[in-house]
């Protein structure tokens, strides 16, 4: 199939910067980043480290600054620098508005001079500081792949109702976001009950260092948009992403289409495409809210071939959360051995002497080496490819039977990574609209 690549709401050129721009109020875009390059901070804050130390020190300075009072010289200016000053820190002068915000002060005293507010002491910590956000997820920025109309943003707001959601244009700048303090979530994909396991966000979960979470199971409902006014025999060409243009491949048969099938970055990316280039002979696979923003027209609404289409989606933080034992949890690792596959049935074994469930299994090959050479005398030379393999089982770390278990797992295994230990989804099955092929492509 030709791959159509969809204007997006970030750049994915991956050695731009800076990172953050700032569009229309409230909109937050992202661009891929190296974690070589230097992070450029809103305000004008310095583009490299060494600027940003800088500034951070010029804050403190003025600060202070504006604790003292102003010694104006003959002329009118400032002696002394005050807190308009710029100073220069470790040889480096910058000039930039950091926005400081004036120490509210009192009332005239009786001697006519005026005094500082007293510092109300701080806080201290308590536990509830040191826990992790709160489910309802306000006030959480969340990260995630695509443009905004995404089922990947949906996913979000159910994990996270009344966040920010930010739109990524890739999986790896979800990542960087969290970890450039950014976002303070990412909601992604790892497998879908129709198209099985995304195997890029698995590669991505071991090259980088957050950990898991949380799980939402987001039901999958696809629809056919067009433009107004375009009638479906009109249409030559159907874009969408490739798992979403497999999910309808039977119904859009059934539809009579006798259109091209384009792949494009993502489902919503696809209406937006649509839209931006006024193309009236193309219709999307995509979602309804995604027909609202972009103002397309629903063709035909249900049409995924099964009606059980659903994916699940994990949430990533910069730090793991505490592990419970007063509801259900869900653990997913991942581990290797430098004598191949043999080890796994040990593996499998330590679970089930312990009554433990794997919900997953999952292999993939090793990306720093992928071939095992085995010299066998009497045969020659065999290679075999090196796996890592991904396990979820149902179990928290607070459990002395999954710590026994892990400890036993560790005596086979060159390498082991808990990837997290989270809460599982609970939330009640609500399989898709439009379980009747009848019901499902209404005209």
């Amino acid at each position: 199939m030709q791959s159509l690549s969809p204007p997006s709401p970030i750049k994915s050129l991956v050695r731009q910067r800076p990172p953050v721009i700032r569009g229309s109020p409230g909109k937050l875009l992202l661009q891929c980043i190296y974690r070589s390059d230097s992070v450029s901070f809103p305000n004008g804050v310095g583009s490299n480290r060494a600027d940003w130390q800088s500034s951070c020190a010029i804050l403190a300075s003025k600060v202070v600054a504006q604790q003292q009072p102003a010694n104006k010289s003959s002329s009118g200016g400032d002696v002394d620098g005050g807190a308009d000053h710029v100073a220069a820190v470790n040889g480096h002068k910058t000039s930039v508005d950091l926005n400081l915000v004036p120490i509210e002060k009192t009332a005239s005293n009786s001697n006519g001079n005026s005094s500082i507010k007293p510092h109300q002491p701080q806080k201290p910590l308590t536990i509830t500081d040191l826990c992790p956000a709160p489910m309802h997820g306000s006030h959480l920025r969340v990260a995630y792949q695509g443009v905004p109309g995404a089922y990947s943003e949906a996913a979000a707001g159910k994990a996270y109702p009344n966040c920010e959601a930010i739109p990524c244009d890739q999986f790896e700048v979800a990542f960087q976001a969290v970890e450039l303090w950014i976002a303070d979530r990412a909601v992604l994909p790892v497998e879908n009950s129709l198209g099985g396991s995304i195997h890029r966000n698995y590669d991505l979960l071991l090259r980088h260092r957050l950990h898991i979470v949380g799980e939402v199971q987001l039901p999958v409902h696809h629809c056919l948009l067009a433009l107004p006014g375009v009638r479906k025999e009109y249409i030559n060409r159907v874009i969408s992403h490739p798992q979403a243009l497999a999910q309808c491949e039977l119904t859009l048969t059934k539809l009579g289409l006798q259109a091209a099938r384009e792949a494009v970055d993502d489902t919503a990316g696809a209406a937006e495409y649509i839209a931006a280039n006024n193309l009236r002979d193309t219709a999307a696979i995509a979602s309804a809210r995604a027909a609202e923003l972009y103002g397309m027209q629903v063709l035909a609404d249900g049409i995924q071939d099964d009606s059980s289409n659903v994916t699940r989606f994990v949430m990533l933080a910069r730090e793991p959360i505490i592990p419970r034992t007063d509801r259900p949890f869900k653990t997913s690792i991942v581990f290797a051995h430098d004598k191949g596959t043999s080890v796994l049935f040990k593996v499998l074994s330590a679970f089930a002497f312990r009554n433990i469930s794997l919900t997953k299994i999952e292999s993939r090959p090793h990306r720093n080496r992928p071939i095992r050479l085995v010299d066998d005398g009497n045969v020659g030379t065999a290679k075999h490819f090196e796996y890592m393999f991904y396990i979820d089982f149902e179990a928290s770390m607070a459990e002395i039977r999954a710590q026994n278990a892990l400890a036993e797992v560790q005596e086979f295994t060159s390498f082991l990574r808990v990837l997290g230990s989270y809460p599982m989804d609970m939330t009640p099955w609500c399989p898709s609209r439009g379980d009747n092929d009848d019901e499902k492509i209404p005209f």
